[in-house]
């Protein structure tokens, strides 16, 4: 039941329908138990229209919002009613809401054509989602996604230097102006130092991405957007704080004659030469590496991963930078001390992408040496993507039946969420989880952290008792 008030509302254009909204009501997903929307009577599928006479734009103007000790929202309830609410509470508490998007007005679409871009490296007729080109800075700030800089009005300038929106995820790919252009193929992407020295003047900081490209954005060309981002890092302020060096990735869905080159290993190994040349040479001078290569650079040259401790704060890790180390490296933590036996005979299979099979092979010649368990470790080639060498999180449904077909699975098939669309059972190819098992006969169980394998193989009990026993 809502606890409402009787106020009247400044604006008359709360009365209208949904759709003459230029910014639409923040649809609620969900509601925390205990928490102050569900004591006041707000349900999924409400909305909320303003709080204290303001429309959030999005989950940034809200959380700005909602931190007053006094609000009144107004809200539309899934009657198509709206109720008034007035609300005391501790400044910067929240109220439990959770909502179906982060952005409550249309979403700030990329403007540029750049060759490489994955989304244009897909077949048609998939889910609308997958073909959504983001280039908000907004999402980059609450989640992480890279930018280009290259759509943003004086507005946003304004609101992210404002709002002190920081730190950003910037796709920088050369700092040089006509390569930057050439990449993007868009002729406002050449201001791209200018842009970073406005980053500088307003205190906002920013970790930058380099997809590097043969013959485009390699060479000199990297060596020089590596020197000039790093001068923006001093002792007394660092703008850019990090940049990730990332192998571009080619799908066989890629246009024609877009004069991109695959990375072979003899590629990637001369790469691996030249930024750890230059992080050597950035470790004395800035005291940082400052520069990390993607995992992927290793694996594709056959080359171990460096050490953990090189990653420093893992800054990047989110972008691929050592997230396949830092994975391993919980992997190797998790499977010391393990049971000699388990209680319930299992043997099962762990799927993962074939880029990264060698490496955990040492972990799972553990795990086989537990009485009573047998995994099966199968490292798949992409077909869907016609990739032989593939990360985990691009595996297709498509590529696990071609994959599996015909080998020994055991009872079920291990795989981790990253396969899967957030919060659904949809692969990238849009067949979902009971498609794959009726196709395979078998079970698929999810892993919502890829280093829950081990857990969830030998048992909590298990490993408990074997802790207590050491």
């Amino acid at each position: 039941m809502w606890q409402e008030i009787n106020y009247k509302e400044d604006s008359n254009d709360l009365l209208v329908p949904n759709i003459n909204y230029k910014i639409n009501p923040a649809k609620i997903e969900s509601i925390e138990a205990n928490s102050i929307a569900e004591e006041i009577g707000f349900e999924p599928g409400d909305a909320i229209i303003t709080i204290n006479g303001k429309k959030p734009r999005d989950l940034i103007d809200y959380q700005i919002l909602i931190s007053e000790e006094f609000l009144n929202i107004s809200v539309l309830d899934k009657n198509h009613e709206i109720h008034n609410i007035s609300i005391e509470k501790d400044q910067d508490t929240n109220l439990g809401i959770n909502f179906q998007d982060a952005l409550f007005d249309s979403i700030k679409q990329c403007n540029n054509k750049c060759p490489f871009c994955f989304i244009d490296q897909q077949p048609s007729g998939k889910r609308k989602s997958l073909y959504v080109k983001d280039d908000d800075y907004r999402l980059s700030f609450l989640y992480g996604s890279y930018l280009t800089l290259t759509n943003l009005k004086k507005s946003d300038w304004e609101r992210i230097s404002t709002q002190k929106l920081s730190p950003l995820f910037i796709s920088v790919h050369a700092t040089d102006p006509k390569t930057r252009e050439k990449l993007l193929k868009n002729k406002k992407a050449g201001v791209i130092l200018d842009q970073i020295s406005w980053f500088e003047k307003n205190s906002i900081q920013m970790h930058a991405q380099i997809v590097v490209c043969p013959d485009i954005n390699d060479g000199k060309i990297l060596e020089k957007s590596i020197i000039e981002l790093a001068e923006f890092y001093k002792k007394n302020s660092q703008t850019v704080l990090s940049v990730a060096i990332v192998p571009v990735g080619l799908t066989k869905f890629r246009p024609e004659n877009d004069g991109l080159k695959s990375i072979n290993s003899e590629y990637a190994i001369k790469t691996i030469k030249q930024i750890e040349k230059i992080q050597a040479s950035l470790q004395i001078s800035l005291g940082t590496r400052f520069c990390w290569l993607a995992d992927e650079w290793y694996l594709i040259a056959g080359k171990n991963l460096p050490s953990y401790k090189t990653y420093e704060h893992m800054p990047q890790e989110s972008n691929g930078v050592g997230s396949i180390r830092s994975f391993l490296k919980t992997l190797n933590e998790s499977s010391n001390n393990l049971p000699q036996k388990i209680k319930q005979p299992k043997k099962v299979s762990w799927i993962v992408g074939k880029l990264v099979y060698e490496a955990l092979i040492p972990t799972v010649k553990k795990l086989n040496l537990i009485d009573g368990l047998k995994v099966n470790l199968y490292g798949l080639p992409s077909i869907y993507w016609g990739q032989e060498q593939v990360v985990t999180g691009l595996l297709t449904g498509e590529d696990l039946v071609c994959g599996l077909k015909n080998k020994d699975l055991g009872e079920a098939i291990y795989i981790p969420s990253i396969m899967l669309k957030l919060n659904t059972d949809l692969f990238l190819d849009d067949k979902n989880i009971k498609e794959v098992e009726n196709q395979l006969n078998t079970k698929i169980h999810v892993l919502d952290e890829s280093n829950d394998i081990i857990d969830t193989l030998i048992g909590k009990s298990n490993r408990t008792n074997t802790l207590e026993n050491a």
